[in-house]
């Protein structure tokens, strides 16, 4: 059951690493932490009281103790403003020839082979109004085969797990970390007629756990990038030889820095789908170049 209200939480730290500040933001509570202007993002259920208020605020600034540019704002935000706030200016987008997201109170035009995913905004992220997950969604249009088996880490509102199912995957392992988030997969699952070919689960995943698995035939992982680089071996590593991965949550000044990384992993790239600020980027290894262990 979701909260009555939501504790907003925004930090800026100029001097320090993003990565840095949105680990804070989830340990102190937080659920999906997005960059705004400058601004590391999240929601909190509601602390329930000015008290707890400040013992969270106190844990901020206790994590940057000599940073003299830190600065923490908040705000309250009811769970039906929060609805009501997404809906505003929601339409149809159709993203690929085929591929149209609506929500559920707009009927688009779609025609013969059109693929609809129908999504309503929710306190889990990923819907296709952000560049990252837009840019998922043309990546995965143009690379999903038929009877895949993928894997989807940090799987958010299950998106691009539906997406991957409707374009032919045969199974979807879906990961969510944040368990507030796991309600509106399920139903979104539920909703798009594809929650037989996927297996939801609640897990924070660490690079050895990604290597202990089966490969796969993709994996995808829409993360900011200070989750992705500790991440990005093992995720390599779960890509079966002739496989793919998609990357996506990076921000354009944040690509080349992690390019690098990402290439050290054996995995050719493929395409880098540009949205505004934000990149995500396909990767395939090899067919003669089966995973190897990570260091």
């Amino acid at each position: 059951m979701n909260p009555a209200r939501w504790l907003e939480l925004r930090i800026r730290c100029p001097s320090r690493d993003p990565a840095l500040l949105v680990e804070t933001l989830l340990e102190a509570g937080g659920r999906a932490v997005w960059e705004e202007a400058g601004w590391q993002v999240s929601h909190l259920p509601d602390p329930e009281g000015p008290a707890a208020v400040e013992v969270v605020l106190a844990a901020v600034r206790a994590a940057f103790p000599d940073a003299s540019d830190l600065e923490v704002d908040t705000r309250w935000q009811r769970q039906e403003d929060w609805a009501e706030y997404w809906k505003r200016g929601l339409e149809a987008r159709r993203l690929t020839p085929r591929l149209v997201v609506t929500p559920s109170w707009i009927t688009p035009a779609t025609g013969p082979g059109d693929l609809v995913i129908t999504l309503d905004p929710k306190m889990a992220f990923g819907n296709a109004e952000h560049g990252t997950t837009r840019g998922c969604l043309r990546l995965l249009d143009r690379t999903v085969g038929a009877g895949e088996r993928i894997l989807d880490v940090g799987t958010g509102s299950a998106i691009l797990a539906i997406a991957a199912v409707l374009m032919g995957a045969e199974w979807v392992d879906a990961l969510e970390a944040d368990p507030l988030a796991i309600p509106a997969a399920r139903e979104n699952l539920i909703s798009n007629g594809v929650a037989d070919h996927v297996a939801l689960s609640l897990a924070r995943v660490t690079a050895a756990d990604l290597q202990g698995m089966d490969p796969y035939d993709g994996v995808m992982a829409n993360l900011e990038t200070g989750f992705l680089r500790p991440l990005l071996p093992g995720l390599a590593v779960a890509v079966r030889a002739g496989g793919w991965l998609l990357l996506s949550g990076i921000l354009a000044e944040e690509w080349e820095p992690l390019r690098g990384d990402v290439e050290a992993t054996g995995l050719c790239l493929h395409e880098v789908d540009a949205d505004g600020e934000w990149r995500s980027a396909l990767l395939r290894r090899p067919p003669g170049r089966p995973a190897a262990v990570a260091v």
